[in-house]
């Protein structure tokens, strides 16, 4: 049996009204995410003396930035529930590096990446600037890793991670691995941490790939960046806030990791169709 892994999406090819889109748009996106990066560094000088770790200004500029960013593409957004207000964490599914926009446009978050991310181009260099978590899978820094995490969380910081571990075609939610679950079952922080829930589709336009937004296997991020920006139709990204539950409302992080899975996947009419059906038919997308 072939692993989806391997499904190629459906070819993209660019024509001169897209090389067009991919000049107009990338050089508005860059204006808008480096004015903002220039904005955000100069109000941490302010931020940082006053608030030590806190954030109070800056997220509203990251913020600001990911929506304009959408509003460029052409790319809808909408979003139902409300993101929690009280201490802790997010978890979603993860699509694509799109979701970096689509859930930074919808809160006021800081992201927990793959160490890796940080040497990506450009993005790299941003994920840094607004203050995303890199984590190793070095077990010899689990514990400083750990105490990064606490205190990020015990500052008020909402940390958002993706428990799948890595992308998809967006149209599919891969198992959730438990370990960063781990982190709320330390120090008491289960007395004080709650988790939300939040589900992220992305709905392609008509006629288009259903995974169109999907970013997984051996994609790399340039081709899929042209595609985007080329794209003269544009479908939406829907974000589903749900409610939140305290860390000590569950025995360990398995169930509370379990908990999570099912709530995501129950939001989301692709994945859900999937998990209960025969191997999917590429025909049908």
């Amino acid at each position: 049996m072939s692993d989806w892994r391997d499904d190629s999406p459906i070819p993209w090819t660019i024509d001169a009204g897209g090389w067009l889109r991919i000049v107009w748009r990338a050089a508005a996106l860059g204006l808008v995410a480096y004015t903002g990066l220039v904005l955000l560094l100069l109000l941490r000088l302010i931020e940082r003396p006053l608030f030590g770790m806190a954030r109070p200004w800056t997220p509203y500029i990251t913020q600001f930035v990911c929506k304009s960013a959408y509003v460029i593409m052409g790319i809808e957004t909408s979003h139902s529930g409300q993101p929690m207000k009280e201490r802790g964490a997010i978890v979603a599914n993860h699509g694509s590096w799109m979701d970096i926009f689509t859930l930074n446009a919808a809160d006021r978050i800081y992201f927990v990446s793959k160490e890796d991310v940080a040497r990506w181009p450009a993005i790299g260099w941003l994920a840094r600037a607004t203050g995303t978590l890199f984590i190793t899978r070095n077990g010899r820094e689990a514990k400083v890793q750990q105490a990064q995490l606490e205190a990020r969380l015990r500052a008020g910081h909402r940390l958002l991670f993706f428990p799948e571990g890595t992308s998809t075609d967006a149209i599919r939610i891969l198992p959730f691995k438990s370990t960063l679950f781990a982190a709320f079952y330390t120090h008491g922080m289960e007395h004080a941490m709650h988790i939300q829930p939040v589900t992220v589709i992305y709905h392609a336009a008509e006629g288009m790939d259903a995974r169109h937004y999907g970013w997984w296997g051996n994609m790399d991020f340039a081709g899929h960046l042209l595609k985007m920006l080329s794209a003269r139709k544009q479908g939406r990204a829907e974000v589903i806030f749900h409610p939140p539950v305290a860390v000590d409302d569950f025995t360990d992080r398995k169930a509370l990791c379990a908990y999570c899975e099912a709530t995501i996947r129950a939001a989301h009419p692709l994945a859900r169709r999937i998990s209960e059906c025969a191997p999917l038919d590429a025909s049908s997308l």
